[in-house]
């Protein structure tokens, strides 16, 4: 990450938060399209195969952005429920479904804050086969609210995945490096990633796309805390994956990083199921 500005969200943090987003919906979506390399490469994948979507389940995508992720879904043959609390990114996300026919009658969009939850239980009591979150728990400065609607949302045999920047590699107590070396009379580049900060990485702004027009908050968690709140709200880990590049890009890239994983994808049921 880079342009980091350092230091806690000012007061009414949620509504900051979603004032950037609202600010810069639209850079992101005219660049993201239906996904971009990092989407497609690591976390689409990973994402899809720890949610094992069959025909016809319902799914609530949170954090929906512009919608990619949904018509995604849609087009797997589930029947999606995608929620955001930027009424500008689901402007587009409407506008680009409408576009795709075929998707189309299968997503519902609807503006929903997921620091809310009173309005995440009223989404519909156990009526969702999987609820997804790609890319936003670290995005969002409180998460025990969802967490907290989880096990009320599911189906008794239901769950959640969810993606987020890797919490030991890629934050803003980290960065990635090069360095040139002698081995044996070659000159090699070595890749790799410094940690500075893992336990307490205090609220700041980074950079989340080449050229945006605003930085936004990041709220990251150490593991214990990110899963740690989902265990507390009754849930259990039951699968994890932790993708990566081919490391055949740039040096400074996540790309040119094959043995760094640049996102952690979890996914977690309701703890009675493995009672």
């Amino acid at each position: 990450m880079s342009d980091v500005d350092q230091g806690p969200a000012p007061g009414g943090s949620n509504r900051t938060v979603r004032e950037i987003w609202d600010q810069k919906a639209a850079y992101w979506d005219e660049r993201f399209g239906e996904g971009n390399d990092f989407h497609r490469t690591v976390v689409e994948p990973a994402a899809d195969r720890l949610l094992g979507i069959r025909e016809g389940e319902r799914v609530l995508d949170v954090a929906c952005g512009n919608g990619a992720y949904s018509r995604h879904l849609a087009a797997l043959g589930a029947r999606v429920l995608a929620v955001d609390f930027s009424a500008s990114f689901l402007e587009l996300a409407r506008r680009r479904t409408t576009e795709q026919a075929e998707q189309a009658d299968r997503i519902e969009y609807r503006l929903v804050d997921a620091a809310d939850l009173d309005a995440l239980l009223a989404l519909g009591h156990h009526a969702f086969d999987a609820v997804v979150a790609n890319m936003a728990l670290m995005d969002m400065a409180d998460i025990e609210p969802l967490a907290r609607a989880i096990t009320q949302l599911l189906t008794p045999s239901g769950r959640l995945v969810f993606t987020v920047l890797h919490p030991c590699f890629n934050s803003l107590g980290t960065a990635i490096t090069a360095a040139l070396e002698d081995h044996d009379g070659e000159l090699v580049v070595r890749k790799g990633v410094s940690v500075e900060r893992y336990l307490r990485v205090p609220p700041g702004r980074g950079c989340g796309m080449p050229g945006e027009p605003v930085p936004h908050y990041y709220f990251q968690r150490p593991l214990c805390q990110l899963l740690g709140v989902f265990f507390r709200a009754g849930l259990v880990l039951d699968g994890l994956e932790e993708p990566a590049f081919s490391g055949e890009g740039r040096p400074l890239n996540w790309d040119g990083l094959s043995q760094i994983p640049p996102v952690l994808a979890a996914r977690l049921r309701p703890a009675s199921l493995t009672g």
